[in-house]
């Protein structure tokens, strides 16, 4: 009986078998390896700050060392792939601009204008999203930086409301084209050519060869008069004749002016027509078509002299005001010398 216990108790029971623990542990993404390589940067930055407090220049300078290594060691994959996104789509913005200029200048249904919106348009809008894939490779939050400009976008626009408003102004000019650059206009008596239309402004080249600058939200909300738009304008010659002359002879005189003129249109022909009843003169006017609408001031000036040298060849008399005085029992100045005769013997004279 003993040693059957005995038997027993020597006898080894079966072990069961421990399951082997088969969670992997994950693998370090590139997003991790960088935030391990800037925590560790950091770490060895702030042991270098502390030896320098502490006096340990030359532990200070390994710790530097070892920092600076650790960090080019996260950035340098990051900054050549950077570097490679920049160039690569740089090159092909540069390669699109290129083409998009060369087809909206052959282009006859653009204008100078439009095209200037579209190109610039396209420019900042490229160039956006070439900054932000660049900053993407170099692992800025791309999400947080796109949303943080928004709100000071917001702001922005509300600080600048006036140049918002300039550029929707400028928007509608291009789109609507009540101008196009190189027309002649007149706004708010003021004449020149469209010299370039922005986003903000537009610049007017006046006869003096100034440059007007002026808002487009001013551009779109007063009188505007396009000499240009229908590629013909009528140029009108104001001069006056006296009462005692006729205005059947004056037409006479200046009609032949405008004769053997290429520059003025045979039709609809010119025409001389009276307007007023003035009061001193009979204001007429010649009045002539145009076949080029810029040729409109430096024709007028020349055609106001030839009216004035016509009349005066022709004796018809050119009015100007002028005033009579009649004087009717002015007793009081009768002793006055305004009424001394020259042959009037004078009061101190003998008989």
């Amino acid at each position: 009986m003993a040693s059957m216990t005995h038997a027993f108790s020597t006898q080894a029971l079966p072990t069961q078998a421990v399951p082997a623990d088969t969670t992997a542990a994950p693998a370090p993404t590139p997003e991790d390896d960088g935030t391990e390589g800037l925590a560790e940067f950091n770490e060895t930055f702030r042991e270098a700050v502390r030896l320098f407090l502490e006096g340990n220049w030359e532990l200070m300078s390994e710790q530097l060392w070892e920092s600076v290594l650790s960090l080019s060691a996260v950035l340098l994959p990051r900054l050549l792939l950077a570097s490679v996104a920049f160039l690569v789509f740089y090159t092909a913005y540069r390669l699109v601009d290129s083409a998009l200029t060369q087809v909206l200048t052959r282009s006859d249904r653009v204008d100078a204008g439009l095209q200037n919106l579209l190109l610039k348009s396209y420019r900042v809008v490229a160039i956006t999203l070439v900054a932000i894939i660049v900053l993407g490779q170099l692992g800025i939050d791309v999400t947080a930086l796109v949303a943080g400009l928004s709100i000071a976008g917001i702001a922005l626009g509300f600080a600048a409301r006036d140049s918002l408003e300039n550029f929707i102004s400028g928007v509608t000019i291009l789109v609507d084209e009540p101008f196009v650059v190189g027309d002649y206009i007149e706004v708010e008596n003021q004449y020149g050519q469209v010299d370039e239309i922005t986003l903000r402004s537009t610049r007017i080249r006046t006869v003096r060869n100034e440059i007007m600058v002026l808002p487009n939200t001013f551009m779109i909300t007063n009188r505007l008069i396009n000499h240009t738009k229908r590629n013909t304008i009528r140029v009108d010659v104001d001069f006056g004749i006296a009462y005692k002359e006729y205005p059947e002879e004056a037409r006479q005189v200046v009609l032949p002016l405008c004769e053997n003129d290429d520059r003025i249109l045979s039709t609809p022909s010119p025409t001389v027509v009276v307007t007023e009843m003035a009061g001193s003169s009979v204001n007429m006017k010649l009045r002539f078509y145009l076949r080029d609408p810029s040729t409109e001031v430096p024709l007028r000036w020349a055609y106001t002299e030839k009216v004035r040298e016509a009349l005066r060849d022709a004796n018809i008399e050119i009015p100007f005001p002028h005033m009579q005085l009649f004087l009717d029992e002015a007793k009081g100045l009768e002793h006055s010398v305004l009424f001394d005769r020259p042959d009037a013997p004078s009061n101190g004279s003998s008989s």
